[in-house]
């Protein structure tokens, strides 16, 4: 049924136009009638009035009648109004009834699709905050794991090459140090059978009168004391030097020293004579010609061993006899001066075996130093390492700041929609807010 809430209002007005033109009528109709019997005689005037009365008398029975009509109407029509107000009213208020059930359960159903959207939204956000959490802690793992055996790796590398090295270095020493002790030994019970032997054998002087075998016993001596002191690739035996002289042995040491000839002399025959002259006067001969003698080897060696840009700029004169030795240094000293002018270092086989173990060091030394740069450079690449280590270290330490940033800003988020929540289990909402995100 519709109802129309103006309705009443209208037929109201519409009685009351309706009186109010009856009413206009009748004054215009009382106006004509004055007029009119204005106009007319006396009888005719009063046979118009009863008329007239008569007339209004009529109109106002029938006004009358007509308001109580309309007054009748009037109530009628109220009461139907009241009773279609009334019907209105119960059936507009079972329609908002009808409409707030529906509303109720329209808010229930956006409520609850609501929170299931926003529950798989947190928990989506949850697995992927725990995937990106798995995936950077296998990462890393991954990469610390990587990077430790590469330097585990590197580190023994380097450990197996030191150690080998190094164990080589001290197996050749201790082998060079066995065969030295072991010919010192068997030099000593040469010496001693030597002795022994002394009334039985030749003496020295007939076994070395001649200067062929005094050179070749040097030429053995100095031989058999390089070959047991320096690695094979330390020295050369019979090495030719570029101006065509041929030394008896050449040291190749290290830079700046470079190459060192050593040639062997055994100046025997003036020694001999010095010791064995009858006078002062013969011996005063022989002295001035064993130094005559020494001096041309001095000469001889400086001449022909010591070639600038090629070898070392001094040379070592090997004398093969301790007591030659002995008594050049002891009274002497004006020869020994004269060869270190000349740069010539003068030897016996005890101080030749000093200055090749001091030559020996000097190159274990320079291997030594050559190993220190090689592992240096191994070192330097390990630093280098580190440091690519160090800066993906840092790197990931700020991707996990950064996770734990967002892990924060996401529990922020999670709290406000969880009072979100709360609020709508109150009903505590009066219009819909935006949440807003504040990652």
């Amino acid at each position: 049924m519709t109802w129309v809430p103006y309705a009443p209002y209208l037929i109201i007005s519409m009685l009351e136009i309706a009186l109010i033109v009856a009413a206009v009528i009748f004054l215009a109709l009382l106006l004509t009638v004055l007029l009119m019997l204005r106009n007319l005689p006396a009888q005719s005037a009063k046979v118009l009035e009863q008329q007239h009365r008569a007339m209004l008398t009529d109109l106002h029975d029938g006004l009358n009648k007509q308001g109580d009509r309309l007054i009748a109407a009037q109530t009628d029509l109220s009461e139907r109004l009241r009773t279609a107000v009334g019907e209105e009213l119960r059936a507009t208020r079972d329609a908002v009834n009808v409409l707030q059930a529906k509303q109720e359960l329209l808010r229930t159903e956006i409520l609850s699709k609501t929170l299931e959207k926003l529950a798989e939204q947190g928990r989506a956000d949850q697995e992927l905050i725990q995937n990106s959490f798995r995936n950077s802690t296998l990462n890393l793992a991954t990469s610390i794991e990587a990077l430790e055996k590469k330097v585990d790796a590197r580190l023994e590398q380097i450990g197996g090459k030191v150690n080998e090295r190094l164990d080589e270095g001290f197996k050749k020493t201790n082998e060079t140090f066995v065969s030295v002790m072991a010919r010192l030994a068997t030099i000593d019970e040469a010496q001693k059978k030597i002795d022994g032997l002394t009334t039985n054998v030749v003496s020295l002087q007939e076994l070395l009168g001649d200067k062929r075998s005094r050179g070749a016993f040097g030429e053995v001596q100095l031989e058999g004391l390089v070959r047991n002191i320096l690695a094979p690739q330390a020295y050369e035996m019979q090495y030719t030097l570029p101006n065509g002289t041929r030394a008896d042995c050449v040291l190749k040491l290290p830079e700046p020293t470079g190459m060192v000839a050593v040639d062997s002399k055994f100046p025997l025959e003036n020694y001999h004579r010095m010791f064995e002259a009858a006078s002062s006067a013969e011996r005063l001969v022989a002295e001035k010609q064993f130094k005559a003698d020494i001096k041309k080897h001095v000469d001889d060696i400086g001449s022909k061993y010591i070639i600038p840009e090629v070898t070392s700029d001094g040379a070592v004169m090997f004398i093969p006899a301790e007591a030659v030795f002995a008594e050049i240094h002891a009274h002497h000293s004006d020869i020994v001066d004269y060869a270190m002018l000349r740069r010539v270092w003068i030897v016996s086989p005890t101080t030749l075996m000093a200055v090749l173990n001091t030559a020996r060091a000097v190159m274990k030394d320079v291997e030594t130093r050559k190993q220190v740069h090689i592992i240096k450079d191994e070192l330097g690449k390990l630093g280098k390492d580190f440091g690519r280590f160090d800066e993906r270290m840092k790197k990931l330490a700020e991707h996990i700041r950064q996770a734990n940033k967002d892990v924060d800003d996401v529990q922020i988020s999670s709290r406000k929609i969880t009072e979100q929540f709360a609020k709508i289990e109150r009903v505590e909402l009066d219009q819909p807010k935006v949440l807003e995100d504040e990652a």
